[in-house]
């Protein structure tokens, strides 16, 4: 699971959430109000609410409106979610029966505390596979 969790609010505009993708390295955002998660935001979610010609010679007063809608608008709504002491064998499958590119990990309260990507996943595998690798005899 990735941790720290980046959140934004549901009120938060797509110029917010625009400005935290361009300068980070991650491509989820979890939305959080009074510490409770109302939903997930992606990268992908951004780029179809966007106008493709903003900060292009094309752009016009309309496309930049679109950067000034709502978090709340755009998110997804009530997402799957695991408890921190879930496996990674139980995120597997929610991942293969679900379209969804990332899980919120969320505590007993419904807080939330970390994300888990398929990336993650992939490097959990890598590392199960390079621990017994290294107990090989050689």
């Amino acid at each position: 699971m990735t941790q720290p969790i980046v959140s934004v609010g549901l009120d938060d505009t797509l110029k917010v959430v625009k400005h935290i993708f361009e300068n980070a390295k991650f491509h989820h955002l979890l939305v959080v109000e009074d510490g409770v998660l109302f939903g997930v935001l992606s990268d992908r979610d951004l780029l179809k609410a966007l106008s493709p010609f903003i900060g292009t010679p094309r752009e016009t007063p309309h496309d930049t409106v679109t950067l000034n809608r709502k978090v709340h608008q755009i998110m997804t709504r009530k997402p799957i979610t695991l408890l921190p002491n879930a496996d990674v064998h139980t995120a597997i499958s929610i991942f293969n029966r679900y379209n969804i590119s990332c899980i919120p990990i969320v505590n007993e309260d419904g807080k939330p505390v970390g994300i888990v990507s398929w990336r993650d996943i992939l490097r959990s595998i890598e590392n199960s596979y390079m621990k017994k690798q290294s107990k090989k005899p050689h």
